[in-house]
């Protein structure tokens, strides 16, 4: 059996990052070999430093450094929810600078094969936060696959007695797409989705 080495240790450290190969991993490590001492040292520390730095939102779930986060103690913000999967489609949202409300993170979508039940994701603080922030509106922004469309019809029906409006993301056709390259289930939302102009 071989041993791991430094060099196979962090590689395989890195190749678990999303979006990471073997050969990706590789390059960083080797990056930070031929980088100083003291970068390595900085990456280190800032590593550690962030990950006691950033907690969860109390209200909304989000990443943050203080809590409540800076979204949810904005006075300014509309009473409107938006609910997304994860904590980074907040900050995706936020940098179309198209929604001036509030956020709700699940912490993912029902997917019963992955043992991901609606138990399991932040439902209760959603209908907990509906009902005492005076919400007029719950826009649900998740991802249009089938765990995410399970997941938002769940949700129409659990919050269909609260008395706010249930709104869902438009989908459809990507600007500078082209009508050749289009599935069936994005021309059929686009269909549906369209609007008057």
């Amino acid at each position: 059996m071989v041993s791991l080495n430094a060099i196979d240790r962090l590689q395989g450290l890195f190749s678990k990052l999303p979006g990471l190969g073997k050969k990706s991993a590789g390059r960083l490590v080797y990056h930070i070999l031929d980088a100083d001492p003291s970068y390595a040292r900085a990456l280190g520390e800032e590593l550690l430093a962030f990950h006691r730095a950033i907690k969860r939102c109390s209200r909304c779930g989000s990443y943050t450094e203080q809590d409540p986060c800076p979204i949810c103690a904005d006075p300014a913000r509309e009473p409107v929810i938006c609910v997304v999967e994860r904590a980074q489609d907040v900050r995706v949202i936020e940098e179309s600078r198209e929604f001036r409300g509030r956020f709700h993170v699940l912490g993912g979508v029902i997917a019963p094969l992955e043992g991901v039940n609606p138990e399991n994701l932040r439902i209760e603080e959603l209908l907990a936060r509906v009902r005492r922030e005076g919400i007029s509106e719950v826009i649900l922004a998740m991802n249009p696959t089938v765990e995410g469309d399970t997941t938002a019809l769940y949700l129409r029906k659990v919050l269909r007695d609260t008395g706010v409006e249930i709104t869902r993301l438009a989908s459809g056709l990507p600007v500078g797409g082209d009508l050749e390259y289009a599935d069936r289930l994005t021309l059929s939302r686009s269909f549906r989705g369209r609007v008057r102009l």
